[in-house]
This record gives C-alpha cells, sequence and structure tokens, in this order.
C-alpha cells in the first residue's frame, strides 16, 4: 500500500495535504478504495459547505457499499474534483492524485497536527 508521507490520515482512512495557503486537498487512501472496491458513484456537497472535523461531506459508492467521508478538519470546501461526476473510477486509479475530493479553506491548521503520520497510518492498516 502506498502512504505518503507528506499527508496525514485519520481512521477514517481520509487523508489530507496541506497546500501550504490555508487551504487542504482531502481524499481517502489507497487502503480505502482497496477496500471498496470498484468505485461507481461519488457525491460530495457543493462549493462553499462549511463542516466542522468529523461532519461528513460526502459519499463514495462501490458496486457493493456505500461509505461516508469524514472530514479530518474543520473548513469550508472551495472545490469539489468535478472530473469524479464522469470518472470516479480516478479514486481506485490515483486516490492521491487525480482522485481528489476537495480542496477546502483551513479554519484551523493546528488541528492538521492531530491527524497521524504516514507510518501511524500504516501500523493501523497492517
Amino acid at each position: 500500500m502506498n502512504h505518503p508521507e507528506d499527508l496525514k490520515y485519520t481512521k477514517e482512512h481520509e487523508w489530507i495535504r496541506d497546500n501550504g495557503d490555508e487551504t487542504a486537498t482531502i481524499g481517502i487512501t489507497d487502503f480505502a478504495q482497496s477496500e471498496l472496491g470498484d468505485i461507481v458513484f461519488v457525491e460530495l456537497e457543493p462549493e462553499g459547505t462549511e463542516f466542522e472535523k468529523d461532519e461528513v461531506f460526502g459519499t463514495v459508492e462501490a458496486v457493493k457499499t456505500v461509505s461516508e467521508l469524514f472530514a479530518p478538519v474543520d473548513g469550508e470546501i472551495l472545490e469539489i474534483n468535478e472530473a469524479l461526476e464522469v470518472e470516479p473510477e480516478l479514486v481506485n486509479d490515483d486516490p492521491y492524485g487525480d482522485g481528489w475530493m476537495v480542496r477546502i479553506t483551513l479554519r484551523d491548521a493546528s488541528q492538521l497536527d492531530e491527524l497521524m503520520s504516514a507510518g501511524e497510518y500504516q501500523d493501523i492498516v497492517s
């Protein structure tokens, strides 16, 4: 399994990348997409939606199950990955690249320090 070192991780299998400009990008991990199987639909809250840490910001539907997406930090959705509307399989093919879910404004960047490192995340999924 691939777990990039520059990301932070949640126990619910979301990742977050600090973009360095008070914004961040969120998606699901390689482990999560492999457990879900073939992803057929991604539904995300619209741009402008505000949420608090651990609130649901969307769902991922695979052939056999639906999984909720939980916010790793407080924020507001700046952009959704519209490519996922026509190609949800991008999440399977490239979960840390083209398969990203949302870009957000970070409300409290210090919350990133509460999340797991790649090594800590690897420990819980292996």
